[in-house]
C-alpha cells in the first residue's frame, strides 16, 4: 500500500490505497517513516516525489476505524513529516487530488506542492476534536500567513486549487495526465547536478 521506486537517484513514493482514498493506517505510516529513512541515507539522492494513486484523492488522511482507535493522535505521523523535511534532497508532493486532515503534514513537509484542477485542501480538526500535528501550524503560517492558517485549522473551511494556489499553499496546478511529468520536469535540474552541491543549496534555502 506504500510503493516506492528509485530510478538513479529519483525516489518516488506513492500512496496506493484508492479505494479508500488512500486513507492511512498505522502500518502505512510506519512503513512511509521506513521508507523515508531509506531514501535519508541513499548518497545518490537528489529528488523525491510523494503522490497518491487514482484520479481524485491524494489522501484522507487517517484510516477512520483506525483513527477511532487512537491513530489521528498518533506521534507516527509527526515522524512521517520530520523525516520529509529532514531530507537533504528536493521534495515535491504531486497531489493527485484532495488533501485533507493528517496528510497534510507530510504535503507540507516537502519543499513544493503541484495539485490537479479538482484538489480540495481541508484540515478539519476543530470539528473533530483533534489537535493539528504540531509542527503543521508553522508550516501553514509560514506559506499562507496566520489569518489563513487560522481559517484552515479553526474556520474548518475547504480551500479550491486555485484558492489555495492564490495564498500560497501550493506551487502549481496542473492537469491531472501531466501532473507527475511535471513533477519529473521539476526535477531535472537537480537530477543533473552534484548531490553535495544540492544539500549545501538547500540548506541555504532553509536559513542554514
Amino acid at each position: 500500500m506504500i510503493e516506492c521506486r528509485n530510478d538513479d537517484g529519483l525516489w518516488t513514493i506513492t500512496l496506493n490505497r484508492p479505494d479508500k482514498a488512500n486513507s492511512l493506517t498505522a502500518a502505512m505510516l510506519s512503513r512511509l517513516a521506513d521508507v523515508v529513512m531509506e531514501a535519508t541515507v541513499d548518497p545518490h539522492i537528489k529528488a523525491l516525489i510523494l503522490t497518491g494513486a487514482g484520479d481524485k484523492v491524494f489522501s484522507a488522511g487517517a484510516d477512520l476505524d483506525e483513527a477511532r482507535a487512537g491513530l489521528a493522535t498518533s506521534p507516527l505521523w509527526e515522524q512521517v513529516s520530520g523525516a520529509i523535511a529532514g531530507l537533504p534532497c528536493l521534495t515535491i508532493a504531486a497531489l493527485n487530488g484532495t488533501l485533507a486532515g493528517g496528510a497534510f503534514g507530510m504535503a507540507l513537509a516537502c519543499d513544493l506542492r503541484l495539485a490537479v484542477p479538482n484538489a480540495r485542501f481541508f484540515y478539519p480538526v476543530a470539528k473533530l476534536g483533534f489537535l493539528p500535528q504540531p509542527s503543521d501550524p508553522g508550516r501553514l503560517v509560514a506559506l499562507m500567513g496566520p489569518a489563513r492558517a487560522r481559517l484552515l485549522l479553526l474556520g474548518g473551511q475547504k480551500f479550491s486549487a486555485d484558492e489555495a494556489y492564490a495564498f500560497g499553499l501550493i506551487d502549481r496546478i496542473t492537469l491531472p495526465e501531466h501532473l507527475m511529468e511535471q513533477a519529473r520536469d521539476i526535477a531535472t535540474d537537480v537530477m543533473a547536478g552534484n548531490p553535495e552541491v544540492l544539500r549545501r543549496i538547500k540548506a541555504m534555502c532553509d536559513g542554514a
